[in-house]
């Protein structure tokens, strides 16, 4: 699955917390099905990490800063685009036991999106509120949605760092905004381990295919008339503590296919390298 475009200019990822990352091993009964009680049970807790990241596909994006603390984390992303389009999500979640979303806001605006999007999901309340553009007007939704413990919004690839590796599926709850908000599942199916090397050094990653799962009479009409979501694929490496890798997926519902990895080291200038090398 390769996108459509070539590479963005380079962004940043940052990330600051108070204390260095634990990774902790829980018991468990093993199952073949996970649902969130067990899957959402915290085995590497976030904490300090700093990586550099780009995104292809669609007008390329930019720069993806995160805020991390221990027990109550705060993990902002944003990637600006070449047309002036910006995507920014900030999602407040715990990690006591298990992973537990708090709130998730995310903003979605420019001429990249089909239709730009503010929304704000307070799990505590259940409060959801979507701000949208339809035919030029401004419009506000605001729902109480009977939201599930095992809501991923924001949080996905830190569940999947998390997911145990025998389950041979494992299903979340997803608020999906169209923009009305409405309760979707993410069934999460492990593909095996694929390789991939950074410079030298070769590494292997566990490659996992996110399925949405629209249910009822809509989920049928969306199947018949070739609506439904596309798969979004993803790579965490599999080690003691495990790391994003790749994702090649869309950021929105009808959206294109994206691709978020690694990027490639930075480039230093001649001078900076050579005063590097005297020392």
């Amino acid at each position: 699955m390769k996108p459509d475009t070539t590479y963005s200019d380079l962004g940043i990822y940052e990330a600051f917390a108070s204390d260095l990352a634990l990774c902790l091993r829980l018991p468990r009964k093993r199952n073949a099905h996970e649902r969130f009680s067990s899957f959402g049970r915290v085995g590497c807790r976030v904490g300090v990490l700093a990586s550099i990241n780009c995104v292809a596909g669609g007008n390329g994006g930019g720069a993806v800063p995160r805020r991390r603390v221990s027990r109550r984390v705060t993990s902002r992303m944003r990637f600006r685009f070449k047309d002036g389009s910006i995507c920014e999500e900030t999602t407040v979640f715990s990690q006591q036991g298990t992973f537990r979303l708090v709130s998730d806001h995310v903003l979605q605006k420019g001429p990249t999106f089909k239709r730009p999007m503010d929304i704000e999901i307070d799990a505590a309340s259940g409060q959801v509120k979507v701000r949208y553009t339809d035919d030029g007007k401004q419009k506000v939704l605001t729902e109480r949605v009977d939201l599930p413990h095992d809501v991923a919004n924001g949080i996905l690839f830190t569940l999947l760092k998390n997911i145990q590796r025998h389950a041979s599926s494992t299903m979340v709850s997803y608020v999906a905004a169209t923009p009305k908000p409405r309760i979707v599942h993410l069934e999460i199916l492990p593909q095996g381990q694929e390789p991939f090397s950074i410079g030298s050094y070769s590494h292997k990653a566990i490659h996992y295919v996110v399925k949405v799962k629209i249910g009822g009479v809509e989920g049928w009409v969306a199947h018949v008339l070739g609506k439904q979501p596309p798969d979004t694929q993803t790579w965490i490496l599999g080690d003691d503590a495990p790391a994003f890798v790749r994702s090649d997926g869309p950021l929105y519902g009808d959206g294109p296919i994206w691709r978020m990895e690694l990027a490639t080291p930075a480039a230093w200038p001649a001078s900076t390298a050579a005063v590097r090398s005297q020392k």
